[in-house]
């Protein structure tokens, strides 16, 4: 059941920003001390509750049982693992390292490997929802590692989310991770296509929108980005830049297995496109714009 406490209450929590922050909090919420480590400042809010701030990710694993990890890149959760004052020098045998930051399925194989060898479980626990879901606790979780350690964590994942799966083993969390990026990409092209046709048909795109939610074509993304495209909002959410990292994932992935992902590299490109206007930062709905550019008329313009 949601909130129900584990065995070990102990929990270190190394990345604090859009994603990590809220989701500490839910997990101090359930009860949970904490022990955080993060590159800017430790939000107010887990001080007062009585989180302990560590100077290094050393000193949170030498202090928690189960220590997450929520950072931008693979680069960057190498570096939490593994550099002088990393995680693995505080880790003891029994501790669960659990990454929940979007990285590749390979380097993961790996990393899992070394932590494995200290005597410690891993999991891969990336995550999809975006700061709202993480705000909600109705985070989406795909888990890879071993059964023993998902049961022992999974209380823990509760407190965050709702849609909680072991796929499989190490890295197949990641890999599930880097599906459903395909898919999203995917989907807003497709919905910012079909909005854009509209628009310059001279129809009106949020009608059209709303028709389109009661067929088989609806989609959340067609609801949230849908709107985003026709009300011009496009401040993140979930940028660009990001997104590019996950399909960066995708196609070099794809290259080792021998795989051809055509519209995955082509919404690359259209990612790209909006990059070099100026768009990392704008959420990635903010694809349309790329399509925009390239028929000279934006949705919600008169034809």
């Amino acid at each position: 059941m949601p909130g129900k406490e584990t065995s070990m209450s102990k929990v270190g929590f190394i990345g604090l920003g859009i994603m990590g922050s809220p989701m500490a909090q839910h997990l101090q919420a359930g009860g949970h001390t904490l022990f955080v480590n993060t590159v800017g400042p430790v939000p107010e809010a887990l001080v007062a509750g009585g989180a302990t701030v560590c100077a290094t990710g050393k000193e949170v694993a030498e202090k928690a049982e189960i220590i997450f990890i929520m950072v931008p890149d693979t680069p960057d959760v190498e570096k939490v693992l593994f550099t002088k004052g990393g995680v693995a020098e505080g880790l003891s045998a029994g501790k669960i390292v659990v990454d929940m930051s979007s990285i590749s399925p390979v380097a993961t194989k790996g990393f899992a490997k070394r932590v494995n060898e200290l005597g410690c479980e891993y999991l891969d626990a990336p995550v999809s929802g975006g700061e709202v879901g993480a705000k909600a606790a109705s985070l989406t979780i795909m888990v890879g590692g071993s059964e023993a350690a998902f049961a022992t964590v999974k209380p823990l994942f509760e407190l965050m989310g709702k849609n909680i799966t072991l796929v499989g083993g190490n890295g197949d969390g990641q890999t599930t991770k880097v599906a459903n990026q395909i898919i999203v990409a995917l989907t807003i092209e497709a919905v910012g296509e079909a909005l854009l046709l509209a628009a310059k048909a001279g129809a009106d795109p949020a009608k059209v929108r709303q028709a389109l939610m009661g067929g088989f074509a609806n989609s959340r993304i067609l609801e949230v980005h849908g709107e985003r495209m026709v009300k011009r909002t496009f401040d993140p959410g979930f940028r660009i830049e990001l997104h590019q990292k996950d399909l960066n994932l995708a196609l070099s992935t794809a290259r080792l297995l021998g795989l051809s992902l055509p519209n995955t590299a082509t919404c690359q490109e259209l990612f790209n496109a909006c990059a070099a206007h100026g768009g990392k930062q704008w959420d990635h709905s903010g694809m349309v714009r790329a399509l925009e550019i390239m028929a000279n008329f934006e949705i919600g313009q008169k034809a």
